[in-house]
């Protein structure tokens, strides 16, 4: 049956993109020389039923109902975990960096996955008093170098995370959200309105009440999709003057956020600069500019120094400061505007996608890890 594998998480769904769709979904098919399976592959996550998908096999834990359960339920997860008896465990959440310790004492090897800057998160959670942040990051960040230099591996997603978890642990891997490449091209025609879209978080960081604000300068539609996790902001952009040119279509499923792309004349993802995507320097950890690029449809972007190295080397977008409306305005209108240009710079980015920001690129370097610690050949 291959290599038994775990991943573990507490927080993530079962069908989390990064989790399952994209490791576990490609540990699984991993193939040897001699056409077997590479890894038996299973995934512990809450609220899902036991069973198997695409060849993983899923391990479920009730979620608690209260905080003070939170606890008992991490043992659970622990316990659920133990019983798979692998032979390498990838967690994927802080809350179970000690999990991990646990399950090295019994001789397993365990691969920590940091997708976010969780010390970068904390200084801007508003949830938590602001006195507190400072403390709590610094706090979570000697937690993290303490226990992650006794991890076999860490995993992450964007440069600056990588330079800092390296002098934590030096086996660091990076491992991007990029898409896996689908040869579906965009369909340009004519049309009477013409349309910007985003489909994602319906919060702060991604600049709505800018965006939507923007509007009033151009001719555009916004097409808006996915969930907001706060009524308040939802009923703040509802009241804004230009919100009646906005579509707000909900949460769809992946197939639905498709069809937005394809009705759409540009991409929008306008995140804000913050300690978690360091600040001006950004975030390779963001599937939604390369979401864009593989659909064929220009890119109006923050000018993150990352950001602004791929879209203005593969001339694929525009990029602009998020605080600045005339400037995201200037920029859809320039698009807008020019047609083939825009057309031209849709069929560049979906070239950089194929070429380069793809998931192959990204699953091999997976694979490379995996097998180091596993003497997979």
């Amino acid at each position: 049956m291959g290599v038994r594998v775990c991943h573990v998480t507490s927080v993530h769904p079962a069908d989390d993109v990064r989790i399952f769709h994209r490791e576990c979904l490609s540990l699984a098919r991993r193939t040897g020389a001699d056409g077997q399976p590479s890894y038996e592959v299973f995934l512990v996550a809450p609220n899902v039923d036991d069973g198997e998908r695409e060849g993983v096999k899923i391990r479920g834990v009730e979620l608690p109902t209260g905080r003070l359960e939170r606890q008992l339920f991490l043992d659970r997860v622990y316990r659920r975990a133990a019983e798979v008896d692998a032979l390498v465990y990838h967690l994927h959440d802080p809350e179970l960096m000690d999990l991990g310790l646990r399950l090295k004492r019994g001789g397993r090897r365990v691969i920590f996955d940091s997708h976010e800057d969780v010390p970068g998160q904390l200084l801007t959670k508003e949830y938590l008093p602001r006195w507190s942040r400072k403390p709590l990051s610094a706090l979570y960040a000697t937690m993290e170098r303490e226990k992650l230099k006794r991890y076999d591996a860490v995993v992450t997603v964007t440069p600056s995370i990588v330079d800092r978890l390296k002098q934590v642990n030096s086996r660091c891997a990076m491992v991007t959200n990029y898409p896996v490449f689908e040869d579906t091209p965009h369909q340009w025609c004519e049309r009477e309105e013409q349309y910007v879209c985003f489909a994602g978080g319906v919060d702060e960081r991604y600049m709505h009440e800018n965006i939507i604000e923007s509007l009033q300068y151009t001719k555009a539609r916004y097409l808006l999709a996915g969930r907001s996790f706060i009524p308040s902001y939802m009923e703040k952009l509802r009241s804004l003057k230009m919100w009646q040119r906005v579509e707000y279509l909900g949460v769809l499923p992946p197939e639905r956020v498709s069809e937005v792309y394809r009705r759409a004349d540009i991409g929008l993802v306008l995140l804000d600069y913050s300690p978690n995507v360091g600040y001006h320097k950004g975030t390779l950890g963001v599937l939604k500019m390369f979401e864009y690029m593989m659909a064929g449809i220009p890119v109006v972007a923050t000018d993150f120094e990352l950001w602004k190295e791929i879209i203005e080397g593969e001339q694929c977008g525009l990029c602009v400061n998020p605080h600045d409306v005339r400037a995201i305005a200037d920029a859809i209108n320039h698009l807008l505007d020019n047609p083939t240009l825009a057309r031209q710079m849709g069929e560049n980015g979906r070239e950089a996608v194929r070429k380069k920001y793809n998931w192959a690129s990204q699953e091999q370097v997976l694979f490379d890890l995996y097998d180091s610690l596993t003497d997979t050949k």
